[in-house]
């Protein structure tokens, strides 16, 4: 799956979806991108967009993308890395064009 995470992600995150290809908005060279903009070009090139932006899915409207969104409920590095197995639970079997929040403890 190719995986396209947000300014607001941590890049470390990479190393935790490592059976992805998986990339950083900075890397591609989009930062500060508006997210309806941004979410336009992820979805030509990306499987799955993941954000801790809680708000994205009030001020885009995702109807229709064909890309899946993950928001993840913080962007602590420590709580995303002790929840590393439910992430990639929820990568696995995310669908196309779907929204999913995920409550990181």
């Amino acid at each position: 799956m190719k995986i396209l995470l947000d300014e607001c992600v941590p890049a470390p995150m990479q190393s935790l979806l490592s059976n992805h290809a998986c990339t950083t908005v900075q890397a591609k060279g989009w930062s500060g991108i508006r997210d309806g903009d941004l979410l336009q070009r992820a979805e030509v090139e990306f499987d799955l967009f993941i954000t801790s932006d809680q708000n994205t899915r009030y001020q885009q409207n995702l109807a229709g993308r064909s890309i899946a969104i993950l928001e993840l409920s913080t962007n602590d590095v420590g709580r995303i890395r002790a929840a590393a197995s439910i992430i990639d639970k929820v990568v696995a079997n995310i669908q196309p064009n779907a929204f999913q929040h995920l409550d990181i403890p």
